[in-house]
């Protein structure tokens, strides 16, 4: 089994040609936790200035399965997630810090709060999300 730590999960979110694309990066890995960090550029924005939906959900999927890896494992596959927009995302950057709530011998099930970050760093909640990650070799 390979080795679960920071440097191992940059990589494979490195592997991954959407994760690239939107410059995401993993700041914190381990424990039943993960982190998620994007910049806020205006690529990722809708038309009202606000970074999309899209982007905010796609960081919750990353950050949930992230933080169920390391307590199930590196194969692991996102089983379903809900999220819920709490606030227009604006900001600099966004934060995804996912953790897990329960993991079994097959899934796990992980909660994730994300932020904004204004320019003075300051973070502001604008959504939450909730998943089940499978353990792909159980299948």
């Amino acid at each position: 089994m390979t080795a679960l730590d920071l440097e191992t999960a940059q990589k494979v979110l490195d592997s991954q040609p959407f994760s690239r694309l939107v410059g995401a990066r993993i700041t914190a890995f381990g424990g039943g936790a993960a982190t998620l960090e994007i910049d806020g550029r205006e690529e990722l924005q809708q038309q009202n200035g606000f970074l999309h939906g899209g982007v905010l959900a796609y960081a919750a999927d990353n950050a949930l399965t992230f933080a169920a890896g390391t307590t199930l494992g590196p194969a692991v596959l996102t089983g379903g997630f809900s999220i819920q927009y709490l606030r227009p995302a604006t900001g600099t950057g966004l934060v995804a810090r996912a953790d897990v709530v329960h993991t079994g011998r097959r899934q796990a099930v992980a909660r994730c709060e994300l932020f904004t970050v204004g320019e003075d760093g300051t973070r502001t909640l604008c959504a939450v999300a909730q998943g089940t990650v499978l353990n792909a070799m159980s299948s």
